[in-house]
Parts: C-alpha cells; sequence; structure tokens
C-alpha cells in the first residue's frame, strides 16, 4: 500500500493557494519496476491564469506527460497549485515551462513534456511545447490528442 502519512491536502478541506509560489506539490512514493518507465498523463482543459499586462483571464488547455523515478505527484495538489495561477499574471511561456519545472524540482521524474494551448488572445492562438530532454528508450508516448486551433472550422 502507498505510503500517505506525509500529505497535508488529500482528504481534507484546502483552501487554493493565492498563487503558484504558496502552492505545495506534494508527493507519493512510486516503484518503478522492470522494464519501460510508465508514462503519467495529466489534463487541464480549463487551465486559467491573467494577461500580466491587462490583467484579463487567459485560458489554455495543458497536458503533461511525465516518466516518473521514485515518486509520482499527487493529483489533488496539482490541482491546487493548477488553480493558483487564477491570481497569477504571466505570460502564456512563463506559465507553461514554470508548471512543467515545479513539477520536476517536486518529483524529480525520469523525463516531463509539457504542452499549452492557449486560446486566441488579439486573434493568435499560442501553443507552448518544453520538455526535459529525450523520452525514455521503450516508453509509449501517445499524441496529446490536442488539435490545432482552428476556430469554428
Amino acid at each position: 500500500m502507498t505510503d500517505t502519512k506525509n500529505l497535508t491536502q488529500l482528504g481534507t478541506n484546502v483552501e487554493a493557494p493565492q498563487s503558484p509560489e504558496a502552492a505545495v506539490l506534494e508527493t507519493v512514493p512510486f516503484a518503478r519496476g522492470d522494464g519501460p518507465p510508465a508514462i503519467v498523463r495529466f489534463t487541464c482543459p480549463e487551465f486559467t491564469s491573467l494577461c500580466p499586462v491587462t490583467g484579463q483571464p487567459d485560458f489554455a488547455h495543458i497536458v503533461i506527460d511525465y516518466a516518473p523515478d521514485t515518486l509520482l505527484v499527487e493529483s489533488k495538489s496539482l490541482k491546487l497549485f493548477m488553480t493558483s495561477f487564477r491570481n497569477h499574471g504571466a505570460f502564456h511561456e512563463e506559465c507553461t515551462v514554470m508548471i512543467g519545472r515545479r513539477i520536476i524540482a517536486a518529483t524529480k521524474p525520469l523525463w516531463l513534456r509539457i504542452g499549452g494551448y492557449w486560446y486566441p488572445r488579439g486573434g493568435i492562438p499560442i501553443d507552448v511545447y518544453w520538455q526535459t530532454g529525450a523520452p525514455p528508450e521503450g516508453a509509449w508516448l501517445p499524441d496529446t490528442g490536442v488539435a490545432p486551433y482552428r476556430g469554428r472550422g
């Protein structure tokens, strides 16, 4: 059974953090086992942050794939972390890469990639991709499943 005694957010009523810096990403142990590494995917289709210039909301579909080594990110803490961006003013590129770097700092995975598919601002959608290096050998990496933005057709 997975050791969860150090988790402070799962199973409790926790207020959303006021900023990504204040958010705590918690982890649980993971036994990788033999064979190719597992790929874990988190999809956040309703991600929001704020434009750092206008303060207007920006919206994105975020897809995170990572190959855990000895730690998994606990999903409730990830949800709270992602929610904390609703009060955070930053450009799309900064938000996307910041999410990836925070997960790496917390879990020290074998590999991570993140795709930020941002909805149009000023008529231009922005897609941001970032990864830590080559994917692990033998790992199955499905397509992110997010089609390029086409508007109404």
